[in-house]
């Protein structure tokens, strides 16, 4: 059947961490997990459009240039392949976003900021595990 339905914030919860969810050529979604208010990740982008759904708690979405973006449950944003952000658990408790990007995961690109680098490629040319958040505590 052409259907495959999640519930994400079970899967949030039970994971804690980015978990790709669905995965196809043409697209995949993940569930975002952070924890801790002040976890985040690093300033990337990646080559793929994408959108972001704040299920729980609340995302501020930072970018290079000093400006922010807040994502309370119920709000989305776009962010277009190549612009730089960063997401940080600004609430006073877990975060859950859902994502959604055109492409394949095994396809995307996470360019790193300050290097303007391809993290996902490792010394070798192989593909490395994802970024890894920040968390508060250290």
């Amino acid at each position: 059947m052409g259907i495959e339905i999640i519930d994400t914030r079970e899967v949030a919860h039970r994971t804690k961490k980015r978990t790709v969810v669905l995965n196809t050529r043409k697209m995949h979604s993940w569930v975002h997990f952070y924890a801790n208010p002040g976890d985040h990740d690093d300033m990337h982008c990646h080559n793929e459009d994408q959108s972001f759904y704040c299920i729980e708690g609340q995302c501020t979405m930072h970018f290079p240039d000093g400006g922010k973006a807040v994502l309370d449950p119920g709000m989305a944003a776009l962010i277009t392949g190549g612009s730089f952000y960063m997401l940080e658990n600004s609430g006073d408790c877990p975060m859950v976003m859902m994502g959604n990007r055109s492409g394949s995961q095994d396809t995307i690109k996470h360019i790193n900021y300050e290097t303007r680098q391809d993290i996902r490629k490792g010394r070798d040319g192989n593909i490395a595990i994802h970024r890894e958040m920040t968390t508060k505590e250290g």
